[in-house]
């Protein structure tokens, strides 16, 4: 749901406003009557909608249309980016097994159920399965290091040369928060291949206000909200163990995400993606080290994926993780104020909220536990904390999973 509200009592800056005086009003009675917005819209309807919503007379319908646009682009690009491109949970199932020739049965190959997002060489076994749940939310504080949620993200601004500080501001603030309850499975096709799919039910809210500010006087200028949730991007992988001695190797590996969110809410990118993927691995008597490299050769932005994790196997039914996981994302681009001459009143300049596009890159810190809680479940516990200040971010985003594992 979107409202538009106005104040008919603001003026513009003495000694600069006399030729927009007459703009003024005609510009007052077409945001006034205006007709109200439909009460259902997409998520990147109310998004666009508080970003385009200005009532400051720029005089550059092209520029304000673009940057707003650039600006809207950016930041649906990186919603969606954290729900389509983070990594999900390890493909790798927690109990892993291979074959004893001399005991002619399944044992564990290791005593640790493994990382949480960085892929380990170790498959399932033949025969071997799991199927599993998580739940993850997020309520996101910034964008590129820009606040989101106080009011001090600066839209679009007029200032008087000379002057430090802008005399009318059009500040907006966002609250998005996203959850994801995420149904996972894995099987062993052979003793050196595993296939996975991941499939995400998403629930996206956005609410957010445009507020003005002429010369100390604050209105409202315009607030809206939307929610959706449905399936987002689905995600199916295939591993192969290369090579391995115990618990440590190498393997290859592929990753696909597939559209099947919906791209206006959100909940999707709308584009497929495949990424190649290689895995190292060692592994000792309690401690293990792993780390993965991927590429992103389609979708929404080239990625370049990377982790690495530490596991200690402090018992036989508890693993402690920490990790940490980064990408390199091309042309997403980041959030920058541009600052232009007015072109009819002299002494003013219009600051803008815009887009550049760039390679970004960031990086998070995971830390949490496995705990074989009975038989073959699996509890998994653990939060991920941005190291880094591009993109969408979060302080904390706690997940929890619990994972089944059945098979000869």
């Amino acid at each position: 749901m979107m409202h538009r509200s106005l104040d008919h009592g603001r003026r513009p800056p003495p000694g600069s406003a006399r030729r927009c005086r007459a703009a003024m009003p005609l510009a007052v009675v077409l945001l006034a009557f205006a007709a109200p917005a439909a009460a259902q819209q997409t998520v990147s309807d109310v998004l666009s909608f508080l970003l385009t919503n200005r009532t400051i007379l720029t005089d550059d319908f092209d520029r304000d249309e673009e940057a707003a646009a650039m600006t809207g682009s950016t930041i649906a690009s990186f919603v969606v980016l954290e729900l389509a491109t983070l990594p999900v949970a390890s493909s790798s199932g927690g109990f892993t097994y291979r074959l004893d020739p001399a005991l002619g049965l399944d044992v564990r190959a290791s005593d640790s159920f493994g990382p949480f997002f960085t892929e380990r060489t170790l498959t399932s076994g033949s025969g071997h399965a799991a199927i599993g749940i998580s739940y993850r939310s997020a309520r996101y504080d910034r964008l590129g290091g820009r606040n989101l949620r106080d009011g001090t993200l600066v839209s679009t601004a007029s200032r008087l040369d000379g002057e430090s500080e802008p005399f009318d501001v059009e500040t907006v603030t966002l609250l998005i928060r996203t959850d994801t309850m995420t149904v996972t499975g894995s099987v062993g096709v052979t003793d050196r291949l595993d296939l996975s799919a991941a499939v995400p039910v998403v629930r996206v809210s956005l609410e957010g206000e445009r507020v003005d500010t002429y010369r100390g006087s604050v209105f409202t200028q315009a607030s809206g909200a939307a929610r959706a949730s449905g399936i987002g991007d689905a995600v199916v992988r295939a591993r192969y163990n290369l090579l391995r001695g115990r618990a440590s190797g190498l393997a290859l590996g592929v990753e696909a995400h597939l559209p099947t969110g919906d791209e206006e809410n959100l909940l999707g990118s709308g584009r497929a993606s495949i990424a190649p993927r290689v895995m190292a691995s060692y592994e000792g008597a309690r401690v293990g080290l792993h780390g993965d490299v991927s590429y992103s050769l389609r979708g929404i932005a080239r990625t370049l994926g990377y982790g690495g994790a530490v596991t200690v196997a402090a018992t036989s039914r508890l693993t402690m993780v920490g990790e940490v996981v980064g990408r390199r994302l091309d042309g997403v681009g980041r959030l920058v104020s541009t600052t232009l001459p007015h072109p009819r009143l002299e002494g003013v300049s219009t600051i803008r909220l815009t887009a550049t596009p760039e390679t970004t890159q960031s990086v998070m810190a995971v830390g949490g536990l496995k705990w074989n809680i009975a038989s073959s479940w699996l509890l998994t516990a653990n939060v991920v904390r941005p190291l880094t200040s591009a993109g969408l971010n979060a302080d904390w985003v706690p997940t929890i999973a619990f994972d089944y594992e059945f098979g000869e």
